[in-house]
């Protein structure tokens, strides 16, 4: 079994991860560290954890602990994964993993120094839709790919949340502009060439609050749009010169809407709908995680995908600055 240990008790590590660590069925939740500690007891005695610790530093210590999931601040994502990986403990940290694609390349090093694993936890990666999808554009099911479109949108202005902090690393792009570009790159294989785009931040905060881009990868594009001061809203469509397909729940399939894509024909006269109930995408992600740490076969977000997803939000920010293309 993979001991876990948890680096805070951010709200994605409560109601998301460690519950799909406890659930899962090659891991532990064996240590919660906090800067409070009666934050890390409370939070280790609702997921049975035999440890709290009321530093990072003891918790990166403990010879309890395999590896350890980060769900700090964005801005905190890079030094305390390099923390974690120097005192030899295999790291799943939150997405976006870092701010900057050449901030990742020392994490890269770390990880071939100390011979960890490190990587950026995209759980849409380990959701079986994603495959299917992959698998219909690869097999022709849509003809050949002319267009995606995606967006990602929820409201929020309170002040004391991280996504609204510029210092924390807060904004639309780096919380969920990631994942529009995330999944066209996994189910096409196909890297973005240049972008355009508008940003616009807001006046109290500075962080960014609505993008639009258009992404060109060749011989399609990808639209979206990502805010953080819009209602609710999540889609991404692929469009092809036979065919289309619908994600209906693309990012937080189970929560949003329910799992289920839509592979509609030329005329719109014929649809067929794959569903995904069940499928959990946390659990497989901390499960696929686990079994890659202790040795296994199984695929997981590597850094280096990290980085090329990474150079796509640079270049956005970049060209949200002037009008015309810039290169990823």
């Amino acid at each position: 079994m993979f001991r876990w240990g948890v680096l805070s008790t951010a709200k994605i590590a409560r109601e998301q991860v460690l519950p799909a660590i406890a659930d899962a069925e090659n891991g532990v939740v064996a240590a919660i560290a906090s800067r409070d500690p009666g934050k890390a007891h409370a939070l280790a005695d609702r997921f049975g954890a035999p440890h709290a610790f009321g530093s990072y530093e003891a918790l990166l210590e403990s010879d309890e602990v395999d590896g350890v999931y980060i769900p700090l601040p964005t801005s905190q994502h890079v030094e305390w994964a390099a923390k974690a990986a120097k005192a030899g403990k295999h790291v799943l940290v939150e997405k976006p993993l870092a701010l900057d694609a050449s901030d990742i390349e020392p994490l890269i090093e770390v990880r071939e120094h100390k011979r960890v694993l490190i990587s950026e936890a995209f759980m849409v990666f380990y959701h079986p839709q994603w495959a299917k999808v992959r698998e219909l554009i690869g097999e022709g099911a849509i003809g050949r790919l002319r267009h995606v479109q995606g967006a990602f949108a929820y409201f929020n202005t309170d002040p004391n949340n991280m996504r609204n902090q510029l210092a924390l690393g807060g904004g639309a792009l780096p919380d969920i502009g990631v994942y529009p570009i995330v999944v066209t790159r996994m189910v096409t294989g196909k890297e973005p060439l240049r972008v355009q785009a508008t940003v616009e931040r807001d006046p109290k905060f500075g962080t960014d609050i609505y993008s639009s881009a258009k992404v060109d990868f060749g011989g399609f594009d990808l639209g979206f749009y990502c805010s953080t001061q819009m209602a609710l809203r999540q889609f991404m469509v692929f469009h092809g010169e036979t065919g289309f397909i619908e994600v209906h729940a693309p990012f937080n399939a189970g929560d949003y809407d329910h799992h289920r894509i839509e592979l509609h024909n030329q005329n719109h006269a014929q649809a067929t709908v794959f569903r995904f109930s069940g499928a959990r995408q946390y659990r497989l992600q901390v499960e696929a995680f686990a079994r890659a740490a202790l040795g296994g076969a199984d695929a997981v977000f590597s850094l280096e995908n990290s980085v090329l997803n990474q150079k796509v939000i640079d270049a956005i920010f970049r060209a949200g600055m002037h009008d015309g293309w810039e290169q990823v």
